[in-house]
């Protein structure tokens, strides 16, 4: 059990936006929230800057209501290992220590893949309090997902467990190539499905938009977001054939979204289960919704820097 009255500043940096908070635990309160843009093209020494303004601008309003800062979480869509360091730049070029060493003036700071720390929000708080073994996918500007086994994020034996759509998705070949070799993300991710609406002369910005386009009538964005939600169901579909979850949490912005993107979703996720045992299983939206990320880097930092 963790000792009561621990206040920690978890940061989550996606591809999109910077949401930093100050939570407290044992609740897991959120008591302060500000989100900006990450705007990654700008460099990582431009995004870790913002973070490091963030930070201390929370840690400064903390410290003024009476909760000083005991520790700093920041989950990072990257991969992290076992050590806290960040083991690609596919978004971001970090290194754990250069974020720790701007970071560790304000309070102690830990580092942990975003995925694994939304999926630690809700196996504490959320939606997965009471499972014993659940499957947390995070869809949103990417793709990622976490097994929680006994309110624990498996990280796998390098860092690396839960990179399910950065590879080569067989079977799926939009353009009649023999060469095209796309990966789950360019399908059914935001920038993916951005992508492939605006080179059929759509005109969106985000995921959002085409799934908007798609509810207003516009057949293109239809069809992509049903091939999207038809492509990443049977990718979770695979997951809990081979992992047996009790519980399948959607979590990300698009893991939000209803309609036609997530109903597809499902419903491909149940054509490719396998045992009948897995026919009823759940599948829900991320409780802690927006928040997930940010309450889960605190609760690293918790789970870290408190005394037992």
């Amino acid at each position: 059990m963790k000792a009561p009255g621990f206040t920690a500043i978890g940061v989550d940096v996606g591809g999109t936006k910077i949401a930093a908070a100050v939570v407290t635990f044992p609740e897991g309160t959120v008591h302060g929230r500000l989100v900006i843009p990450t705007l990654p093209h700008r460099g990582g020494a431009a995004v870790l800057a913002d973070v490091a303004r963030l930070t201390v601008e929370l840690a400064a309003e903390s410290r003024a209501e009476g909760r000083p800062v005991a520790g700093i979480g920041v989950g990072v869509c990257e991969i992290v290992d076992h050590s806290g360091h960040v083991a690609s730049a596919n978004c971001l070029a970090w290194s754990g220590e250069l974020v720790r060493e701007r970071l560790s003036p304000i309070a102690p700071t830990v580092i942990e893949a975003d995925v694994r720390a939304a999926a630690r929000a809700e196996a504490l708080f959320g939606a997965g309090r009471n499972a014993r073994v659940f499957l947390y996918v995070s869809i949103g500007t990417g793709i990622s997902s976490c097994l929680v086994i006994e309110g624990r994020p498996f990280a796998g034996g390098r860092g690396a467990a839960g990179t399910m759509a950065s590879g080569p998705l067989p079977g799926f070949n939009e353009h009649g190539s023999q060469n095209v070799s796309p990966t789950l993300e360019s399908i059914a991710s935001g920038p993916g499905m951005v992508s492939r609406f605006n080179a059929l002369h759509g005109a969106a910005e985000s995921g959002e938009d085409v799934l908007a386009a798609a509810a207003s009538g516009n057949q293109n964005a239809a069809n992509i977001v049903r091939s999207a939600g038809e492509s990443l169901g049977g990718s979770i579909g695979w997951l809990i054939n081979v992992l047996d979850p009790e519980l399948v949490i959607l979590g990300g912005g698009l893991g939000q979204c209803g309609g036609l993107y997530r109903q597809t979703l499902i419903d491909s996720v149940r054509r490719h289960i396998w045992w009948e045992g897995h026919r009823d299983l759940g599948i829900v939206p991320a409780a802690m919704a927006a928040d997930s990320g940010v309450i889960g880097a605190a609760a690293t930092a918790w789970k870290k820097y408190s005394l037992p």
